[in-house]
């Protein structure tokens, strides 16, 4: 086992350059990068353009002086889009500024220098740096992931295991009712329901309807505080919940069904092993397996785009928020700061799920396989 965990260790490297070189390729091949919006806003766009470059580099130009300064149309340089009638310096110190002014594949194989160091360097549009940027927002991604998780998981196995039990009963027949709801109704609808009924809409005022936390958090008592935050986390974490139980419910039935029909089972049946025995003692370690193998993706997908709309809706300033607006902004670093860190967390997760497939059945040995 510990040689097949350090050879996937190993191929974790490759697998991440991969990533990392097929999402740098389109990025560039986008339209409307930074140097191309800094433009648009010098002329005219946004009247407060210069704020997002000034203090730096391109700040010893003059600042708002440095925008006002043309050619002519003749004299523009054609390789943006918006660049016609603007100072080719002015170009060049954009491009300086946000690290254009070196070819592709050279930004490209400094990044991943920079980050095999864990230097993710400076946000364009935010005063701070993305390793910042990210501690700020993690906790908010990691409450709402991993409550999220943890309740869908222990709603949808005993759910699934009792309608696999049960098949074709009533009880199967209503559950799978609530299950179509799951399907039907998107989480950040089932949210804004929950606003209108809990939170001050046009029925109930239990539940806040904006933050993590009370302004006045740090003041309260360590009881008090866990009381404040499960009161906030409330509603978010059942609006994802209501997204993502249903797919898992039908999972764990459909798997246990298959299980239970096999004949390994008949044969416990027939030797007098008691129903619980056979269903948790055989039948759950094999029906479980693919069950455990989709956990990692996810905890990575509730972790970090999963919760977006979520994010929004309750105005929670969390990490999917933060890679929406970096996508939209083109903020480079924190696009390809968060992309490195959530691949890197995936990878290491796929990981740790191969390794649960030895915690609940022993009888698969990884070392045994000639491939990965």
């Amino acid at each position: 086992m510990l040689a097949y965990i350090i050879r996937r260790l190993f191929l974790i490297v490759p697998t991440l350059i991969g990533i990392m070189t097929i999402n740098f390729l389109i990025v560039q091949a986008a339209p409307g990068g930074p140097v191309e919006q800094a433009l648009a806003q010098i002329k005219g766009d946004d009247t407060n353009a210069t704020s997002r470059f000034s203090g730096s580099e391109g700040a010893e130009t003059g600042g708002s002086s440095s925008t006002t300064r043309t050619l002519s149309s003749s004299n523009s340089n054609s390789k943006y889009r918006g660049s016609r009638g603007i100072d080719p310096e002015l170009i060049a110190e954009l491009e300086k500024q946000y690290g254009f002014d070196k070819p592709a594949h050279e930004r490209f194989i400094k990044m991943l220098g920079d980050y095999a160091r864990f230097d993710f360097g400076e946000s364009f549009y935010r005063d701070a740096s993305v390793v910042q940027l990210v501690k700020e927002k993690m906790p908010v991604s990691i409450s709402l992931g991993l409550w999220t998780t943890l309740l869908v998981y222990l709603i949808s196995i005993p759910l699934g295991i009792k309608k696999a039990i049960r098949d074709g009963s009533g009880f199967d027949v209503w559950t799978s009712s609530l299950v179509i709801v799951g399907y039907a109704i998107p989480g950040f609808l089932f949210a804004i329901l929950l606003i209108v009924l809990f939170a001050g809409g046009s029925f109930l005022d239990w539940f806040p309807l904006r933050g993590l936390t009370s302004s006045n958090f740090d003041s309260l008592s360590w009881p008090e505080k866990i009381k404040d935050y499960l009161w906030h986390i409330t509603l978010p974490v059942i609006a994802m919940v209501i997204g993502g139980f249903a797919s898992l419910t039908m999972l764990t039935k459909n798997s246990f069904i298959e299980e239970i029909n096999k004949q390994y089972v008949m044969t416990a049946r027939a030797k007098g092993l008691t129903e619980n025995r056979v269903l948790y003692g055989h039948v759950f370690r094999n029906a479980m397996l693919i069950v455990v193998a989709g956990f990692p993706s996810a905890f990575v997908g509730v972790l970090f785009t999963g919760a977006l709309l979520i994010e929004v809706i309750f105005s929670l300033d969390g990490l999917g928020l933060l890679g929406f607006e970096a996508a939209l902004n083109r903020d480079y670093p924190v696009m390809f700061g968060t992309l490195y860190f959530f691949t890197l967390l995936g990878l290491i997760l796929n990981l740790v799920g191969d390794l649960m497939y030895t915690v609940i059945d022993p009888r698969i040995d990884f070392e045994r396989r000639e491939f990965i």
